[in-house]
């Protein structure tokens, strides 16, 4: 086996890869806002039509993750990957080809498959590589998908009002692929048993971590699974809701037209501000879950998100604070995609990380049904973005009060119990509750 402190120095490298991977394919989400209008307008259909696509776009990327997890152990990273890269970039292109929305569908979907490759195997590869550091290295690795579009919003947006979307489906479909083609070659998973020098797996109390690794089979079976999934899926609504429907959201008040500020539209500045707090969170929460707990953290973001959408509801219509809430939304949500992994690693253990994350990833396409086609449908109906609104506020309190008084407690009980098969070694003390 080699050198430790090699070893040690080379897993960031290869949290770098992933980052990198990341990052180039968050536009298949956090930029398909912008091609909503143009479609509508190139298809003669309906918004929540279009929206359909994004729907199916999380579902394949969010469903066949646990499937692609298992692929990804039995064939390796790379296999699996360099085809994720292929279907990413033909998703694009092929998006910019179509003339139906059967056509669009089809293409969107198979984007959603190969984004899921992707994201899913970064995720586990980060999991794995850092066992000490869960909550950081989760973070930054969604923390790229979140930030990805940051850098390619505004060339994006420029090439759609040029040349036409076709364009920049084509074009950046292309750029897309290939980077990630590229950089899967230079990553790889840690060889089975390893750990970073100088660290020892901690006992079932200490932060709240299990030594034990949990099967997905044994995983379903555990109360507290269901419970972390029923969460996720209530706080991702309200993320994917302005994610999909921030273009339409702004078109509707005007936001997409005119100088807001620096020679660009109020739609412009959210969209990178949007991209960048939805980056910076997933680090930042999963730094402060490590500290105090990620129950707790979860609580504190999920009731935070809930009142930038409160305030969103009185002062949309205001381009200043339109601006402001949407990019604080968007760093009160984005913590779901570092705190969940890390505490399904916390909790059923690294060994089938990929794999069990991967089924508590599917809540995030459950979420997109109503996200995405469900809150055009109901935008529709009621002539206002304001319902759709009030219902994600709902979803965040809830899940914020779940965190606090079901999930935090359940895990705790769980532990306990795990520590008489576990006793911590003598000059261990246990971590505080809630950790």
């Amino acid at each position: 086996m080699a050198d430790m402190t090699e070893k040690n120095s080379h897993r960031w490298w290869q949290l770098v890869g992933c980052i990198v991977m990341m990052m180039a394919i968050a536009n298949l989400q956090y930029a398909w806002t912008l091609f909503t209008i143009p479609l509508t307008k190139a298809l003669g259909v309906k918004l929540s039509a279009v929206q359909l696509a994004f729907t199916l776009f999380i579902l394949f990327e969010t469903w066949l993750v646990p499937f692609e997890g298992y692929l990804i152990d039995k064939l390796g990273t790379r296999k699996v990957v360099s085809v994720g890269a292929l279907m990413v970039g033909a998703a694009w292109i092929g998006a910019g080809s179509v003339s139906s929305l059967a056509g669009l569908y089809f293409w969107y979907s198979l984007g959603g498959v190969g984004a899921g490759a992707v994201y899913g195997a970064c995720m586990g590869l980060a999991l794995k590589w850092f066992p000490d550091h869960r909550g950081l290295a989760a973070g930054m690795t969604a923390g790229a998908y979140g930030f990805g579009t940051a850098l390619t919003v505004i060339p994006i947006q420029r090439m759609i009002e040029g040349p036409g979307y076709q364009s920049a489906f084509i074009t950046w479909g292309i750029i897309q692929g290939l980077v990630v083609l590229a950089i899967v070659q230079l990553v790889r998973s840690p060889e089975k048993g390893w750990k970073p020098a100088h660290w020892t797996p901690p006992p079932a109390v200490k932060k709240g971590q299990s030594a034990v690794s949990y099967k997905p089979v044994e995983m379903a079976k555990s109360g507290v699974f269901y419970l972390m999934y029923f969460m996720m899926a209530l706080v991702a609504f309200g993320g994917l809701m302005v994610t999909a429907q921030l273009k339409p959201i702004a078109a509707s008040f005007g936001f997409d037209k005119g100088v807001f500020a620096i020679g660009l539209s109020a739609l412009s500045i959210a969209l990178m501000l949007d991209r960048i707090l939805n980056g910076l969170t997933r680090p930042f929460w999963g730094w402060v879950s490590d500290h105090i707990g990620r129950y707790n953290t979860m609580a504190i973001a999920f009731a935070l998100e809930g009142l930038a959408i409160i305030a969103l509801t009185q002062l949309v219509h205001k381009p200043v604070w339109f601006v402001l809430f949407t990019g604080f939304t968007f760093f009160a949500w984005g913590e779901i995609f570092s705190l969940f992994p890390a505490a399904i690693g916390d909790i059923f253990g690294t060994t089938y990380a990929t794999t069990n994350y991967g089924i508590q990833y599917t809540s995030k396409g459950l979420a997109s049904i109503f996200a995405g086609w469900g809150a055009a449908v109901l935008m529709q109906s009621y002539g206002s973005w304001i319902p759709v609104f009030w219902c994600a506020v709902g979803c965040d309190l809830t899940a914020a009060a779940l965190a606090f008084f079901a999930l935090k407690p359940l895990v705790a009980a769980r532990m306990r119990r795990l520590a008489v098969e576990q006793p911590v070694p003598q000059g261990i003390a246990p971590a505080p509750a809630g950790r």
